[in-house]
């Protein structure tokens, strides 16, 4: 078929697959017929049918089911990742972003005829910002490494526009691993900041590297040891003395929700994880979004296009001069942004900090209830997440790795290990929002009972997983043999 035929079949199928519920239905096209062989090489076509299997609905329904089964997911049990808020996506959410009149929107349409969906990104980042105290947005950036980067962009222009472009980024060491990464691709020198002994930024060691060449401070908070910066305000004060701007990695703002704002604590510019904290699925139920919110030093700076209401129009503006240009193929991850704003909606103010209190409570208990039984290497108070460490283990032979495996036969998901780098035989936990009591003492028995197997079997649980598809792998032929192909 020709372009011009393509066309016409998207226009009509457009135009005839709404049956007034919502749903699709193909219509009756008259299309021309076309051979294979005008419009794919012939080397390229097959010689005989494919030999596919004749099978029945069942035995296909079954097939996927058991597919399914075999990977751990969070509508099966509890996936207490720490840093990746893997928590229960509401199945509303997904549903709202599966109506026609949201999949069926072209990235090329009018903006006349997009309205709607331009209302509601505007009005999902007016709510962002409500949430994080801040006065403008961008949707854009499809990731949260993505929106740091987009991030350091803005603070290159920001200062380049002053005619003080600067040299380097501090970053304390309880960071987000990719801070550093978006740091340096954007052309800045990362500088670490130490922790002190209550796990937070070390502020004397934060002192000797403020000068003139400090571009910005990169704070995840809360951390990724689980603890609010209680000194971030006195921190933002000494970044701006010298003229810096203060980064904050939103990632962990599942803590924060209806509870603090970064902008009434001395943030300039943050990004946000829709496919984190705010209901959309994480990792492989991707794609994931990482908006940027800035305070309205920032706005000129912006990447275009930027959504624009003038009354009760909404269009995308593309003429911003101090812009840094474009930074997705088209607006972002729409359907993301549709689940997000359906979150929001769905919780309320009430509900969100109901979220992070209860994502902090969540943590608490489990924390009491392990402290025993594992060392804490910073101990206290946690948010959302706190780390615990398996290094008094290795007397018997046991790494952290060893007790994620042995938690799958349990059926859980391990927690995060060896992250972050600052504790030896890491593992960082975050029960979320979403769990009841009865999941909790469920995964803290499994714990203890692992605990316990390590000290009178410990081979039981460095051979582990034993319930599971697929058993233990050689970790170090599997990281130098990757076999991507298979």
């Amino acid at each position: 078929m020709c372009q011009e035929g393509w066309l016409r079949f998207g226009q009509t199928l457009f135009e005839k697959s709404r049956d007034g519920r919502g749903s699709c239905s193909l219509p009756e096209l008259d299309v021309e017929a076309v051979e294979p062989e005008s419009v794919i090489p012939s080397n390229l076509l097959r010689q005989k049918p494919a030999e596919m299997p004749e099978l029945s609905e069942p035995e296909i329904v079954r097939h996927f089911v058991g597919l399914s089964v075999t990977n751990h997911h969070v509508d099966r049990d509890l996936y207490p990742l720490g840093s990746c808020t893997m928590k229960y996506n509401p199945k509303v959410c997904e549903d709202v972003a599966n109506l026609a009149g949201f999949v069926a929107i072209h990235p090329f349409s009018p903006p006349e005829t997009i309205q709607g969906a331009l209302r509601l990104m505007y009005e999902l980042g007016q709510a962002l910002c409500e949430i994080t105290g801040m006065d403008d947005f961008t949707l854009a950036p499809a990731a949260g490494a993505h929106g740091e980067f987009t991030g350091m962009l803005m603070v290159r222009a920001y200062h380049e526009a002053k005619g003080n472009p600067r040299s380097k980024v501090l970053i304390p060491d309880s960071a987000h691993g990719t801070n550093p990464a978006s740091v340096t691709i954007a052309g800045y020198r990362a500088v670490e900041i130490p922790s002190d002994s209550t796990g937070r930024i070390d502020v004397e060691r934060l002192k000797a590297h403020l000068d003139q060449e400090v571009a910005a401070l990169m704070v995840t908070n809360p951390n990724t040891l689980g603890f609010f910066e209680t000194n971030i305000a006195e921190v933002a004060d000494l970044i701006h003395g010298v003229g810096g701007l203060v980064y904050m990695d939103g990632a962990n703002m599942n803590a924060l929700l209806g509870i603090s704002r970064p902008g009434d604590f001395g943030i300039d510019i943050a990004h946000l994880n829709l496919h984190k904290t705010f209901g959309t699925p994480h990792g492989g139920g991707g794609p994931g979004s990482g908006p940027l919110v800035v305070k309205k030093a920032l706005s000129p700076f912006l990447p275009v296009p930027v959504i624009v209401k003038e009354g009760e129009k909404y269009r995308l503006e593309e003429d911003r001069p101090q812009s840094i240009g474009r930074i997705h193929g088209f607006y972002g991850n729409f359907g993301v942004m549709v689940k997000a704003y359906c979150y929001i909606l769905l919780a309320g103010p009430e509900g969100l900090r109901e979220i992070a209190e209860c994502a902090t409570i969540n943590a608490n208990y489990l924390l009491a209830k392990l402290r025993r039984y594992f060392e804490v290497p910073y101990d206290g108070f946690c948010k959302h997440e706190f780390v615990l460490s398996g290094k008094d283990k290795a007397a018997k032979g046991v790494k952290t790795l060893d007790i994620a495996k042995r938690l799958m036969d349990f059926g859980f998901h391990p927690p995060t290990i060896y992250f972050p780098l600052i504790v030896e035989e890491a593992l960082m936990i975050e029960p979320t929002e979403s769990e009841n009591l009865e999941t909790l003492d469920r995964f803290v028995e499994a714990m203890v009972c692992i605990n316990e197997e390590i000290e009178r079997d410990p081979e039981k649980v460095k051979s582990a997983p034993h319930t599971t598809p697929v058993g233990r792998v050689d970790e170090a032929n599997a990281a130098r043999g990757l076999d991507v192909a298979g």
